[in-house]
């Protein structure tokens, strides 16, 4: 390692004790930023030391970074992550910096699992080769960053392209997955839990993002729809279809708010956190371990370890209220978390909280492609609404014929809010400087104490 390499890592570490120890606040993303000003080539000089696991897509990926990090810590790899999200350059190399690795006990090289933000796959991958590139789905998202979806796919496809060594583990249930001049081989993960004397000929509706064959871009047939622009979907013009599956989700036996039971290649599990979308973070994960050569009773036990994820249905009690915060950020996203609270069997509270800042993205029209109306036919009982953009969210909610019962402009009030709600059971949705800003008061508080 060069000098100047010692002494931005130097400077990372020194920030991160200051910042970590000292003054009790968390985060990597001022550490890396100092580090990668001093040497812009920093992550190249620690590309020797990790098998590098990039996660990226659009949604799910902090959920199957975390994930796989269980799954592999259970086969025996040293791992390092960075559980908090922050997954651009500047936060991948503190993390890379600040974390202390020991060696793995059966000398297996220790791995980097990374959740990596779509637009800096290209950066990260020219200064560390990856081993893994894992795909998980690409949605309409933050397009004051992105554009369309096809422009945030070619970004990845671009960080594809300089490592050709680099294997792929992707959501074959993506049809723009199959796009792409990339020569890396791919190993294909997706469900499989619809009986073939079951399979039906759909389209998606109208609206769906990402439908389109990549070989004549006419519209697919799917013989089943997971959700959104997912599933099994096959072309009517020529032979194009999904591709035969590695790793597969071969059944799902029960979905509620806080679990999820299915079966992976026949391994039945359990994961402590809902939401049909969930499944698939869990099958990128499992698709990873097959690949690490981790057993699938490890892997089992990975997923029934209960623990929290950052930002992720978290859950926690607020006086006698029980408050589950969901992230999000999207229309497909949001869809997926209406699809979860549905599954609610109690009355409950829903605090939505709108932010538009730069990792939010900054346009906000978003919201109104959210199916919000679905929930007059759940067990939703109040709405209240904050953030610094409520008054945009109140809005859209007043649209979707809902009596907003209270506005709070400030994160501040947040405590308070949740003690007014009429209902035991309480549901944050926030977008994400907002879950961060709700965090920060819960932890200062006392209500939240893990950091990760």
């Amino acid at each position: 390692m060069s000098l100047k390499s010692q002494l931005a890592k130097f400077t990372a570490q020194s920030s991160h004790f200051i910042l970590h120890d000292i003054l009790k606040r968390g985060g990597t993303s001022l550490p890396g930023k100092l580090a990668v000003a001093i040497d812009p080539d920093i992550l190249s000089a620690l590309s020797a030391d990790f098998d590098l696991v990039v996660v990226t897509g659009t949604n799910g990926k902090t959920l199957t970074t975390a994930l796989t990090t269980r799954i592999l810590r259970a086969g025996g790899y040293t791992v390092i992550t960075n559980p908090s999200g922050s997954n651009m350059v500047q936060g991948i190399a503190g993390t890379l910096l600040t974390t202390k690795v020991k060696p793995s006990p059966n000398g297996k090289k220790p791995v980097a699992v990374l959740e990596v933000d779509e637009a800096n796959v290209l950066s990260l991958s020219k200064a560390i080769q990856p081993k893994y590139f894992v795909l998980t789905n690409i949605f309409r998202d933050q397009m004051d960053r992105y554009g369309e979806i096809y422009t945030t796919y070619q970004k990845i496809v671009d960080g594809i392209q300089v490592a050709p060594d680099a294997k792929v583990i992707t959501n074959a249930d993506s049809p723009i997955f199959a796009r792409g001049d990339f020569k890396n081989g791919r190993l294909y993960y997706g469900f499989d839990n619809v009986k073939h004397d079951d399979y039906q000929d759909l389209k998606a509706p109208n609206n769906t993002d990402g439908i389109l064959s990549p070989t004549d871009n006419s519209v697919l047939h799917y013989n089943f729809i997971t959700y959104a622009n997912l599933g099994k979907y096959f072309s009517v013009t020529d032979d194009f279809k999904r591709p035969e599956l590695n790793t597969a989700v071969t059944e799902v036996s029960e979905l509620t708010p806080k679990f999820s039971r299915f079966s992976i290649d026949g391994q039945p599990l359990r994961i402590e956190i809902g939401g049909l979308y969930n499944i698939y973070n869990a099958l990128a994960a499992y698709a990873v371990g097959k690949a690490f050569d981790v057993s699938p009773a490890e892997m089992k036990a990975a997923f029934e370890e209960n623990k929290q994820i950052f930002g992720r249905q978290e859950s926690l009690k607020i006086g006698d209220k029980d408050l589950t915060i969901l992230l999000i950020k999207n229309p497909v996203g949001t869809n997926t978390v209406i699809d979860m609270m549905e599954t609610e069997k109690d009355p409950f509270t829903l605090i939505t909280m709108l932010n538009a800042n730069y990792a939010d993205g900054i346009d906000t029209s978003w919201i109104w492609d959210a199916e919000f109306e679905r929930l007059h036919d759940s067990k939703l009982k109040a709405v209240m609404t904050g953030g610094e953009r409520y008054k945009d969210i109140t809005v859209r909610l007043k649209m979707a014929d809902f009596t907003i019962q209270e506005t709070f402009p400030k994160t501040e009030e947040i405590i308070q809010a949740i003690e007014k709600a009429p209902t035991d059971k309480v549901y944050l949705a926030a977008t994400y400087t907002a879950m961060l800003q709700v965090r920060a008061v819960l932890r200062e508080k006392g209500y939240i104490k893990e950091e990760f």
